[in-house]
């Protein structure tokens, strides 16, 4: 009997302390009573506006990897992958830029020739040695990547904000965990500096991407092959990817058959011909 008494003592001590270390990390790790978990209190001021058409500030200073004083101006004079991000971010913006350099390598189309690729980090206290470290590191794990055709730029909040407000880009610092809550996406600007199409997520497949450098450079750039590959696919900007466009399809099919007729009704005419002159079929 007295061992069972001290069997029921023990189990009760275990279950008060278990009690006491969960309450302690309630209140080590939960909300202050009252109020919600900081990026719950930001979502209402994170997102994405798509801004189509809209210009971006060309003559907003920023600092490249290297240290020096440019312009975004300096970039457009060929289409821009656009991608905002910050470089100390834990997870998200890794992903970001790591979809947008597995999705350059499998373009045909060359950064530094056919288009720029440009990070702009939108944390004013970051610098240009983080830049330049945060390069360094995607073009090793990214070696087809042109370095001359990747930047990555920082500057002061008035830059930055000016820009993220301009492609609607909206994010906001969480001071409980010095970081800032902010959605995935990447844009494409056109050589004139105006937003041409946005893909959200963090995975960017290269065909789309590859149509929306083409549409942005006024069909600049891509073969004839392309041209008929934006023919065929629609941009949609809710999903923010290019859509087969049945009607289309369905017209360049009507158009390949009929060609294929008019050829067969001409071969036909010109044996007929020859037959009726006594020539060889």
């Amino acid at each position: 009997m007295r061992a069972s008494q001290t069997a029921t003592h023990w189990a009760h001590a275990l279950l008060a302390g278990l009690a006491l270390t969960v309450s302690a990390q309630a209140q080590i790790y939960g909300p202050p009573q009252g109020q919600v978990y900081a990026p719950a209190r930001l979502l209402k001021s994170v997102g994405i506006s798509q801004n189509i058409g809209t210009a971006v500030p060309l003559d907003a200073p920023f600092v490249d990897e290297s240290g020096r004083d440019v312009f975004l101006r300096s970039y457009l004079d060929k289409p821009v992958i656009l991608a905002l991000v910050y470089y100390q971010c834990p997870s998200l913006c890794n992903m970001v830029l790591e979809g947008v350099l597995t999705s350059v390598d499998g373009l045909e189309l060359k950064a530094g020739k056919d288009y720029e690729v440009v990070v702009v980090s939108f944390d004013p206290r970051e610098t240009a040695e983080m830049a330049k470290a945060k390069k360094a590191d995607y073009l090793a794990h990214h070696p087809k990547t042109s370095a001359a055709g990747l930047h990555f730029l920082t500057g002061p909040e008035t830059s930055s904000k000016a820009l993220a407000n301009t492609v609607g880009f909206r994010y906001a610092f969480d001071s409980l965990t010095n970081q800032y809550a902010h959605s995935s996406a990447i844009m494409i600007l056109t050589p004139g500096g105006r937003v041409a199409r946005y893909f959200y997520g963090i995975q960017y497949p290269p065909r789309d991407v590859r149509l929306g450098l083409i549409e942005a450079s006024q069909e600049k750039l891509g073969s004839p092959t392309d041209q008929v590959l934006l023919y065929c696919f629609h941009y949609d900007p809710v999903t923010g990817k290019y859509a087969v466009v049945v009607m289309n399809v369905l017209r360049l099919g009507a158009l390949i058959t009929l060609g294929a007729l008019g050829t067969f009704l001409v071969v036909m005419l010109l044996r007929d011909r020859r037959l009726a002159h006594g020539g060889p079929v």
